[in-house]
């Protein structure tokens, strides 16, 4: 098993700046929150997804949308990505979906302006009226690690600042 990356805090200036941005809340309620925040891990040692935790609790019903800056980052070697997904659980009973379907964190993010800060973007698309509750601390979204190749005529040499759409 290869070991290629390592999850940290994003500082809290810029958990602040994210969370403000998604929730408003005072200052000291946003540090009892970043405080409590809790790294990725696996559940067991043959799982593939390191579970995201939610920093607070979350309610959505059908057809609501949240934003969450989970305070998280990643340092992670040249070719491999981190994919996202809602856990399987959540997807599986209440059609939990990541509003890109799928987040994609390649390894240059880490070094953005915004730290590589980690969101997600998650609507309850149920289709049977249910609200989908996540405690905090409970998994919401799983991140897998995938090692990628490139083209043999690849000649790309721009460096990445920023996140959502900064690439193109």
């Amino acid at each position: 098993m290869q070991r290629i990356a390592k999850f940290e805090k994003v500082s809290i200036e810029e958990f602040e700046k994210g969370w403000s941005d998604s929730f408003g809340d005072d200052k000291e309620t946003i540090l009892s929150i970043y405080e409590d925040i809790k790294l990725p891990k696996r559940a067991t040692s043959g799982s593939a997804g390191y579970d995201f935790f939610a920093p607070i609790d979350i309610e959505l019903k059908p057809g609501e949308t949240i934003k969450i800056p989970t305070g998280i980052r990643v340092r992670m070697e040249d070719n491999w990505v981190l994919k996202l997904y809602p856990r399987s659980g959540l997807g599986f009973k209440y059609r939990l979906q990541l509003n890109n379907t799928v987040g994609i964190i390649d390894s240059d993010y880490y070094y953005s302006d915004n730290e590589g800060h980690i969101f997600a973007k998650i609507t309850n698309d149920t289709n049977e009226s249910r609200t989908v509750t996540v405690s905090k601390g409970d998994g919401f979204m799983q991140g897998i690690f995938i090692e990628y190749g490139i083209t043999v005529d690849d000649d790309c040499t721009g460096v990445r600042n920023g996140g959502f759409g900064s690439t193109t």
